[in-house]
């Protein structure tokens, strides 16, 4: 198993993932869930130079849903 270094976020992006999954699971239609999942990949993807696709945003979502 590789170890990886933790990912250093700048807090204004680790609070505006807070706020877009609260509009997620907020969020009454698939496309605008898709929308927010799609705005935080990208963010996401200029401090990640791992493969990051749609579905793992939406899956860290639900994996975080209960702790924040």
């Amino acid at each position: 198993m590789i170890k990886r270094a933790p990912l250093e976020l700048p807090p204004g992006t680790g609070r505006a993932f807070l706020r877009d999954m609260a509009a997620y699971f907020a969020a009454d239609t698939e496309l605008k869930r898709d929308e927010i999942a799609a705005r935080q990949l990208h963010i996401l993807r200029q401090h990640y130079t791992g493969k990051l696709r749609l579905m793992d945003i939406k899956e860290m979502f639900h994996q975080l849903r209960d702790e924040a």
